[in-house]
């Protein structure tokens, strides 16, 4: 089926037509009529099938027949669990709404990067935004953005977005948004999470289903080598170099070993970089800029940052290690195969990942070719990928020698203090132990000056003059206290002219002085004392 009989706008149509598509998806057929409908949609779409347009298209439409506002409300929110996803949907939004009179604003807005660009760039407001949950959540408590008259929400890759634990987050969303509003939710997985979520979200949803839940697209192709211990990496290499593959995506388990990988593909005159969630945004937006130009030939990445990587002639997809998740499998080989293109999926499986192999297989409903595969050279080791470099010494920068590259480290281990032995010269003086105490009957040996202390060398901590260390020979010099003399007390002598100081008299000879009426007014406030001592000295007489 064309786009033109999807109901779409022409000025939709030329963009689609510029980016050179003729005939829609199963996807799109689906759930373009619904959502110009209005209606709330739930939708199971593989990776790769072209999902992102079959809402961006119809957004677009909606939000161009209604009339403009000054300042711009945010209508339409777009939620994606990555930063590379965010990207790319937004890209998606130029590339169609090119053509489009007048231009609906849009801006997209993740973590990783420098906050006060994107609050620049929301002034005035927009009318599509594409954000990850996180800093969404930063940007509203800034009162940078408002949700409250959004028209269309949009979940995107929803199950990763539970999967990364950002249910809270959305729930805090949710609770912001307008009751009254079309909610769209695309997920390649389907799990209970997601069905529970869906109960209290979505209203009368229009159920797309056009593909089995998890299934995989028909246009992959699917193998699995089974490599002996330890020669994932030369068998890797051996297949970039033999099968002459000029782009792959390769998947690690973790971040660490995704950096051991790509550095040791580059070793190997492979050119290879690193995409992970501790790398920076400019780190990852250069890598996958280079992985698309072709300057990089093999990217290793993890599960989380490999969402967002749209290539739509990507021939070949490396499982290094099989997910944790076997529904993560499924948007793994999902990176291949896309827009209609064939693609090729291998999985490097050990012997004792047959097991985890397995629940994959049941997750897909396919089983999986699979072929003994044996590297050409053992001098390649997977132990060194798990390895972590050495740390460095405190107080010192991290500089990474030949060794540290190879993972081992050229320093010298730290000498432990162990139990220490009697000595030969107290075993002749006639030292003997007390049988089952372990108390020794020799002469006690002044504090400092152990066995066990003794037994470890250490450098003195003071310095001297220059600067420099002093060598173990030197003699440390001697501390002498200082005197502390007693500060004499000398009364001040009275000069003639000054003022003499107050004689000061005893209280009994104040208390007993008789006062007049006129002092008591003077000096109405007096203690206790004395106001009882005039009664007193008569009782006393």
């Amino acid at each position: 089926m064309s786009f033109s009989a999807l109901g779409l706008q022409p000025a939709l149509l030329d963009a689609v037509a510029a980016a050179g598509y003729q005939n829609a998806t199963p996807i799109q057929q689906a759930s373009i009529p619904s959502i110009l409908a209005g209606r709330d949609i739930l939708a199971a779409a593989q990776t790769g099938t072209g999902k992102t347009a079959s809402f961006v298209l119809p957004i677009l439409q909606l939000l161009s027949s209604k009339p403009r506002q000054q300042p711009r409300p945010t209508r339409a929110l777009i939620l994606s669990p990555t930063r590379e996803l965010a990207a790319q949907i937004d890209e998606q939004v130029q590339k169609y709404s090119q053509c489009m009179t007048p231009k609906l604003k849009h801006q997209v807005i993740y973590g990783g990067v420098s906050v006060n660009p994107q609050m620049m760039a929301l002034r005035g407001g927009v009318d599509i935004l594409t954000a990850t949950p996180g800093r969404l959540l930063d940007l509203i408590a800034q009162n940078a953005v408002k949700i409250n008259e959004v028209e269309i929400l949009v979940l995107d890759e929803a199950d990763r977005m539970l999967d990364m634990g950002f249910i809270r987050d959305i729930k805090k969303i949710l609770a912001m948004l307008p009751k009254k509003r079309q909610n769209l939710l695309f997920s390649a997985t389907f799990s209970n999470d997601i069905k529970d979520l869906t109960k209290g979200l979505l209203h009368d949803p229009v159920a797309v289903n056009v593909t089995p839940e998890n299934s995989t697209v028909e246009k992959i192709e699917q193998k699995v080598f089974l490599v002996e211990k330890g020669q994932k990496t030369a068998v890797l290499i051996d297949l970039l170099q033999q099968e002459q593959w000029p782009q792959v995506l390769v998947f690690m388990a973790t971040k660490h070993e995704a950096n051991r990988l790509s550095e040791k593909l580059s070793l190997a005159d492979i050119p290879a970089a690193a995409i992970h969630g501790n790398k920076s945004q400019n780190a990852r937006m250069a890598a996958l800029s280079g992985f698309k130009n072709g300057t990089v030939r093999v990217l290793v990445a993890s599960d989380v940052a490999a969402r967002g990587i749209d290539i739509a002639e990507l021939p070949y997809v490396v499982n290094f290690t099989l997910p944790r998740s076997p529904a993560d499998y499924v948007h793994r080989i999902g990176r291949t195969g896309r827009a209609g293109n064939s693609g090729l999926a291998v999985s490097l499986v050990y012997p004792d990942e047959v097991a985890q192999l397995k629940l994959v297989e049941r997750l897909i409903g396919i089983k999986l070719p699979s072929e003994q595969r044996r590297a050409s050279s053992n001098s390649i080791n997977d132990k060194e990928l798990s390895q972590r470099p050495p740390r460095p010494p405190r107080g010192k920068p991290r500089s990474e020698t030949p060794e540290q590259k190879n993972g081992h480290s050229a320093a010298a281990k730290p000498v432990q203090a162990t139990k220490a032995q009697p000595r030969a010269a107290d075993m002749n003086q006639g030292a003997t132990t007390h049988a089952g105490t372990g108390k020794s009957n020799s002469p006690a040996k002044p504090r400092g000056h152990s066995a066990s202390r003794s037994a470890v060398t250490s450098t003195p901590r003071r310095q001297g003059a220059n600067g420099n260390a002093l060598a173990p020979d030197d003699k440390p010099r001697e501390h002498k206290p200082r005197e502390h003399k007693p500060r004499e007390h000398k009364p001040r002598e009275h000069k003639p002219g000054e003022h003499k100081p107050r004689e000061h008299k005893p209280h009994a000879q104040r208390d007993n002085q008789a006062r007049t009426p006129e002092s008591r007014v003077a000096s109405p406030q007096r203690s206790a004392s004395q106001r009882t001592a005039p009664a007193n000295a008569e009782r006393k007489s």
